[in-house]
């Protein structure tokens, strides 16, 4: 699927300012019934997208362990995709 391909280089900021547009759009009731599923369609995917990233981000962030001071302590490389 192109737009899933498309989807996926976007950054979590990218995805979530369509993802928001999206949502105004349907929210206005301006949109035709057949550009409604399409744009939901594409809404849903942004928030899949969205989702993961946030998960990644989530087990980067766990990886950084706190030490006894208070300090990050133990600290795994991360890879800088």
């Amino acid at each position: 699927m192109a737009a899933k391909s498309e989807i996926e280089k976007l950054s979590f900021e990218e995805a979530l300012k369509q993802l928001e547009e999206i949502v105004g759009r349907l929210e206005s009731g301006r949109v035709e019934l057949e550009e409604s599923i399409a744009i939901y369609e594409r809404g849903a995917a942004l928030k899949a997208h969205c989702e993961a990233k946030l998960k990644d981000a989530e087990g980067r962030i766990e990886k950084i362990v706190i030490g006894s001071g208070g300090a990050p302590a133990g600290l795994e490389k991360l890879d800088a995709d």
